[in-house]
């Protein structure tokens, strides 16, 4: 079995944030989110990362990060781009925003030839994630269905001070297996709870604090790549005729689309650390209090990767 290789997704535009955020240092020594999670992947086992990045952005990404990994990693890069689309198809007029998370990690296809993990580069995991995926990778493959995973998170870890996120809300059987995952795309603190709205703030649905949500931290074999290149075509028929403009196709549709045909099982790797990440310039104080916190407690060194 290939060792499972570790795809950060991180071509995201950081449009609530203002920025790109996702190379915004959150120590005093310039690490930003994801070396933190480079440095859980490492210890874990992960030996090998690809960016999946805006062409654009390469030169930027490599001095952030890329460069400074790449003497602990293996460090490659996938392009993310708009016009990556199925022969017949092209880019409507007026859309800059990308095609979603599945479209994301279908870029990495001429990369990837066995078990991969696939994380959001703005946000944090924790060190328990990291391993807990890695031992699932190492030890699990398909049989008569696919065997995924995915690394759960209590939904009360996950939510922000300062606005809305974006979550994929878990229902798991008696056997810690996913049987669906609905992304709610805004969820926020709400009146002493937690709520999501699916009408720009109409109407609210509560949602219990210690509901499983998904974070994007998902570990697949390589078919999941040829099933989102497959499903490609149907999503943007539909996607482009409903919203052109804002349409995505996400990574938990496409694994939604293979429980529904029984055709996969995810085992959901319940992590009891806290989220971090920088949806808005707010949350930035947070996470840098938390990361020097978590150095002087003994979770990282204070000078990482030294």
């Amino acid at each position: 079995m290939d060792k499972p290789v570790l795809v950060i997704m991180a071509a995201g535009m950081g449009s609530r944030y203002g920025g790109l955020k996702q190379i915004d240092p959150v120590d005093a020594e310039g690490h930003i989110i994801v070396d933190f999670s480079l440095y859980d992947a490492k210890r874990a086992g992960f030996e090998k990362a690809i960016f999946i990045i805006k062409e654009e952005n390469e030169q930027a990404f490599r001095e952030a990060i890329g460069d400074r990994v790449s003497e602990y990693m293996e460090v490659s890069y996938a392009y993310q781009k708009l016009d990556n689309l199925p022969d017949g198809y092209s880019v409507p007029e007026g859309r800059v925003k990308p095609w979603g998370t599945a479209h994301a990690v279908l870029s990495c296809i001429d990369q990837v030839n066995g078990p991969f993990a696939v994380i959001n580069a703005d946000d944090y995991y924790g060190v328990e994630a990291f391993q807990l995926i890695y031992d699932y990778l190492t030890t699990h493959q398909d049989d008569d269905k696919f065997r995924y995973t995915m690394v759960g998170y209590i939904l009360g870890n996950t939510v922000t001070d300062n606005g809305h996120v974006s979550r994929g809300v878990c229902t798991t059987n008696d056997q810690h297996e996913l049987v669906e995952v609905t992304e709610r795309t805004k969820i926020e603190k709400r009146n002493g709870g937690i709520a999501f709205t699916e009408d720009d703030g109409e109407t609210w649905t509560e949602l219990p604090a210690d509901t499983i949500v998904s974070m994007n931290m998902w570990g697949f074999t390589r078919s999941i790549l040829d099933e989102i290149k497959a499903g490609f075509p149907a999503f943007l028929d539909k996607g482009i005729k409903e919203n052109s403009m804002k349409c995505e196709y996400f990574l938990p549709a496409v694994v939604s689309r293979l429980l529904e045909e029984d055709r996969a099982t995810v085992s959901v790797l319940k992590s009891h650390d806290k989220w971090y990440g920088i949806t808005y310039k707010e949350d930035k104080p947070v996470v840098v209090e938390a990361m020097q916190k978590m150095k002087d407690n003994g979770v990282y060194p204070q000078h990482l990767w030294k």
